[in-house]
């Protein structure tokens, strides 16, 4: 059962926040006195909406606009007793890969405070790996909460597309967000996600398929699971990565496991295609930010034209503007087939090659990130740099498929490592079950930053 003190979980945030820069807004006066026993604090990343805390992305455009409704997943979980504790930093519009891109400052890891905690979802990771929340939600995009959860040694689930409602996500690239979980032990992992999955009205893109139990049969181990090693993926990996990743592997091997090679032939083309989607279907989402209904308006705009220019030349940051310029290009006459229209092609593709993949594994394993989390300022020059951090988890956001990150070591320097988990569409449930093994043979998780 997923447990907490709402009183111990603020104090925390008071005494660590100041360092680690986890969350944007804290509840004070709006969190009851007296609480359910079996309510739990929970930290929810500042691009879900809700009624009783701002809702800014990350993002000086929106101010301090409040929503006159939850997040279906929100309202999900506040009726299983979760108690919303705080909202949590992200890069503006979950932009980003370390969450140096927030308009409000930077969240550092707690294992290294000179480090970032990965993103775009890194507040919602802090949060869980500094102990101030037990759980907390995050949103994907191309790897939002596995790569900051690999970051900081903890748990990180993207489910199926379509599994968990949209309904309240900001939205950046509808066609790849998702809403995802964090926590320290995957058994707490699967509890949240079957707390805010299943079908939503709401959500046009809400899957019917029924939800399944996550918790049965969890520990029922790996033995004649069929695991197959991405060889794609990993095949010019080195050093401790590599390392690392082969003695994961080898847990699975002990454990009765059958492990071999999988092939998925296009999964190269990932990072390529998946900044060409996101990008244009941002350009397109970011649209409605214009001054006019909510958020930032210049003060210095005369017509309508201005507004529109001023108020989203002052209200987006650099990587924002950076990211709609390309998605434009990208959707612009004379381009959309030579750039767009073929990306999808070979979307087409990759989802293809994983179905193939999966008649013959019923998981499959790569590293999450190609390296630990990197210090802060290392590459916020280098936007091609940063945008490889989702080299590994960018194709399971193509795919729609489930994939999680789980703690799998540490790197000399002490830094977490983490190992990625995915499973054939809707099959979260073996995917727990092959990430629960793992913890258990393992116990990554005791360690504490």
């Amino acid at each position: 059962m997923i447990s907490g003190s709402i009183d111990e979980s603020l104090r925390t945030i008071r005494e660590n926040d100041g360092r680690i820069h986890a969350f944007l807004h804290v509840a004070k006066h709006d969190v009851p006195a007296i609480q359910p026993a079996d309510s739990f604090p929970v930290a929810i990343k500042d691009n879900l909406v809700t009624t009783d805390m701002p809702t800014t992305c990350g993002s000086r455009i929106l101010g301090e606009f409040y929503s006159p409704f939850d997040a279906t997943a929100v309202a999900r979980l506040r009726a299983a007793g979760g108690v919303i504790v705080g909202k949590t930093n992200l890069d503006e519009f979950a932009m980003g890969s370390s969450t140096e891109h927030s308009a409000f400052g930077v969240t550092r890891n707690p294992w290294d405070d000179t480090r970032v905690a990965g993103g775009s979802s890194g507040g919602s990771a802090a949060a869980v790996a500094a102990g101030m929340v037990p759980v907390a939600l995050g949103s994907e995009t191309g790897g939002s909460v596995r790569q900051p959860a690999a970051f900081c040694g903890i748990v990180g689930v993207k489910p199926t597309y379509g599994r968990v409602s949209r309904n309240g996500l900001v939205a950046f690239a509808s066609s790849l967000d998702q809403i995802g979980v964090f926590s320290r032990r995957v058994a707490e992992s699967a509890e949240l996600l079957a707390i805010i999955a299943g079908h939503d009205p709401l959500d046009s893109t809400s899957s019917r398929v029924l939800v399944d139990d996550y918790r049965d049969g969890i520990d029922s181990g790996v033995s004649g699971l069929r695991v197959g090693i991405v060889g794609e993926a990993i095949r010019d990996l080195k050093g401790e990565v590599r390392a690392n990743f082969d003695a994961a592997v080898e847990v699975y091997r002990r454990g009765g496991a059958k492990v071999e090679t999988a092939h998925v032939p296009s999964i190269g083309y990932s990072i390529a295609v998946y900044y060409i989607i996101a990008n244009a279907e941002a350009s397109t989402n970011l649209s409605r930010f214009d001054g006019i209904r909510y958020g930032h308006r210049s003060a210095r705009a005369r017509t309508l034209g201005e507004i529109y220019f001023d108020s989203r030349g002052e209200g987006f940051g650099p990587e924002v503007k950076r990211r709609i310029m390309l998605g434009t290009f990208a959707l612009s006459s004379g381009y959309y087939d030579a750039y767009y229209g073929r990306a999808q092609k070979v979307r087409a593709k990759l989802r293809a090659d994983f179905a193939t993949a999966f008649k013959q594994f019923d998981i499959l394993l790569t590293p999450t990130t190609p390296e630990p989390a990197f210090r802060i300022g290392e590459k916020v020059s280098d936007p091609l740099s940063m945008y490889l951090s989702d080299i590994f988890t960018a194709p399971a956001n193509l795919a729609g498929i489930p994939a999680m990150a789980v703690p799998s070591g540490f790197s000399s320097e002490g830094l977490p490592l983490s190992l990625q988990i995915m499973a054939p569409h809707f099959q979260e449930k073996v995917m727990f079950r092959a990430a629960q093994f793992f913890e258990n043979e393992t116990a990554y998780w005791r360690a504490t930053t």
